[in-house]
């Protein structure tokens, strides 16, 4: 999986899940602070009307700093303009800038579907942090699919 054991599974718009998949957008900004280390592997869920898993990257940094820093740093490579980032932003005092990396384009996306079907899914609001039992649940959701292997190998053993 990663040095710490740990996966995040990341909701996102659809709009911004085809960003980072097809490498224009390599930054995700979050309004709460974000401590994942480099090389956590992301499970990119997109939200309505997909609602789906449909692809993964990996966390290449993590920065947190005030929303103007990160936007001042990052803003080019985040996918969205001024006004909706301050719109996002307002009232935040802390951001995180995730920077993503080495994204991989499910051949067939999960539906939210397939997923409960494996056990209890709850797509997070923004992201969370997913244990072995989630990622076992979802490795029996794709059963049948290539995507299997995948999860798989995120799982310690």
């Amino acid at each position: 999986m990663n040095d710490l054991g740990r996966a995040m599974l990341l909701s996102v718009h659809p709009r911004f899940a085809t960003a980072i998949l097809a490498g224009s957008k390599t930054v995700e900004v979050r309004r709460q602070r974000v401590a994942a280390p480099p090389g956590t592997s992301v499970l990119l869920y997109a939200t309505a009307p997909t609602m789906a898993l449909v692809g993964m990257a990996r966390i290449a940094a993590v920065h947190v700093a005030s929303p103007r820093e990160i936007w001042a740093d990052h803003g080019a490579r985040t996918g969205i303009t001024r006004r909706e980032y301050d719109t996002y932003m307002s009232g935040a005092t802390q951001a995180s800038g995730i920077t993503l990396e080495g994204p991989v384009v499910f051949d067939e996306p999960v539906p939210l579907k397939a997923l409960r079907a494996g056990g209890i899914f709850h797509p997070p609001q923004s992201y969370r942090y997913l244990t072995s039992e989630d990622l076992r649940q979802m490795s029996t959701a794709v059963a049948s699919s290539p995507l299997r292997g995948l999860l798989g190998d995120l799982i310690p053993a």
